[in-house]
């Protein structure tokens, strides 16, 4: 099945995933996103407007990433959440597709104010995180590692700023390979995932368009 939710797809994906395993509908379960927000990045604009409205697409690059989701006798996924500001789905995103512009070069690429985009998270932000903290009692120290989207290195070190993060627990792919959706979490867990002793927990944030934060709480068996 498809689940799409911009470039919290991924996490949502997991979610799905272990939500079904729960209630015994699975035993096993795929999670695989493959993401080319390349071919939206507009690569002519006609003017300084055109270049200005699709200015946050110029960071995209492409990539995949799998896991498998799967019954453990510890550890796991600890707790999950999902917090959406749908108010704003304008601020961000490729209006074609659907029903409304099914069809249309026009409607194909990237629109959106990085800036806009910034603003909301960072409202939206700490009170989710503040809300994982009460429920799971966890603060930054418990974590081993830190997993959140990525979309240029100045909103990682925003991001820092706004909540304590730890710096050092973060894993830098937006130089490298730049923001690749819903992808830039899996492939930063296949990163330090052999890393992990048994116990250590990651914290995973995913912020994506439309606009909705995730978080997800999982340990190491």
């Amino acid at each position: 099945m498809d689940v799409s939710n911009a470039c919290n797809s991924f996490l949502n994906g997991i979610d799905l995933a272990r939500a079904m395993i729960l209630a015994g509908r699975a035993r096993r379960a795929l999670v695989v996103t493959g993401e080319t927000p390349s071919r939206a990045m507009r690569r002519d604009p006609a003017d300084a407007a055109a270049l200005r409205d699709g200015f946050a697409g110029y960071t995209f690059g492409d990539a995949g990433a799998a896991v498998v989701v799967e019954p453990v006798e510890r550890g796991g996924i600890l707790d999950t959440a999902t917090v959406t500001a749908s108010e704003h789905w304008q601020a961000g995103g490729i209006p074609g597709g659907g029903s409304r512009h099914p069809r249309g070069d026009e409607y194909s690429y990237f629109r959106g104010g990085g800036k806009e985009l910034r603003g909301i998270f960072e409202r939206i932000g700490p009170a989710a995180l503040a809300d994982l903290t009460q429920r799971t009692g966890l603060t930054w120290d418990d974590y081993a590692r830190v997993l959140v989207h990525q979309v240029t290195v100045p909103y990682l070190e925003r991001f820092v700023e706004l909540t304590g993060a730890p710096a050092d627990r973060l894993v830098l792919t937006v130089p490298e390979l730049g923001n690749v959706a819903s992808a830039t979490i899996g492939i930063q867990l296949d990163l330090v995932k052999a890393q992990l002793k048994p116990g250590e927990k990651v914290l995973m944030i995913g912020l994506g368009g439309g606009v909705s934060l995730m978080t997800m709480v999982w340990e190491a068996s």
